[in-house]
């Protein structure tokens, strides 16, 4: 072996036994662990939604964009729910009313989607939602299509029912979804749901690393 010839062995033994450390030292690294929530799933990675088009409690447009530059819990029902949806919305809004007492950095903007388009106007939106929270936001489709659409979007599946008297019921899925400030899926709640519970993930879904 000539002296030139032994260098570069050297010089090629040293940079695999580098190379064969660092992998090493790569792979022996724990993956970032999920972020555990105490009432529902973490999604990671974030999944941006699809654009979708409805309108407001004020007949005005409400679409993607409005999504963006804050946090934002997103809830499905409907107004002539008897039971889930009000109790929900309560404890939504003695939730926000907690975080404005401790004067917290981030609060999250409500948002109550209607999937019942046709008893759901605009205007009685706008009688029932302010009734848990004057910030809360009330959206529907300008059609009963259009609501549907976009529960789908989200996997929420809705179901009228027409009874015997010709009115109707609806079954909706009873997820509360968490968006973040660019508009991305971070965390499905399923509950049981309490304002502790509540306050405990959010914070523990605004601190997650992106």
């Amino acid at each position: 072996m000539t002296p030139r010839f032994k260098w570069f062995s050297i010089v090629f033994i040293c940079i695999a036994g580098i190379a064969g450390v660092t992998s090493a030292l790569f792979l022996r690294q724990p993956a970032v662990p999920p972020v555990e929530l105490l009432t529902g799933t973490y999604v990671s990675p974030n999944r941006q939604l699809a654009e979708f088009s409805l309108i407001d409690q004020h007949g005005r447009p409400f679409g993607s964009g409005n999504l963006l530059g804050h946090w934002t819990i997103l809830f499905f029902g409907y107004t002539h729910c008897p039971d889930f949806c009000p109790t929900t919305l309560s404890t939504l809004a003695a939730f926000e009313q907690r975080l404005r007492a401790e004067a917290a950095p981030v609060r999250p903007q409500v948002v109550f989607m209607s999937v019942d388009a046709k008893r759901d106007t605009p205007e009685q939106l706008a009688k029932y939602v302010p009734y848990f929270d004057p910030e809360f936001i009330g959206i529907t489709g300008i059609d009963q299509p259009a609501a549907e659409a976009v529960a789908a979007k989200l996997g929420v599946g809705v179901i009228l029912t027409t009874q015997a008297d010709g009115t109707y019921t609806v079954d909706h899925s009873a997820e509360i979804f968490v968006l973040n400030p660019a508009g991305k899926l971070v965390a499905i709640l399923t509950g049981p749901l309490t304002v502790a519970a509540l306050e405990a993930d959010f914070k523990r879904i605004v601190a997650a690393p992106v």
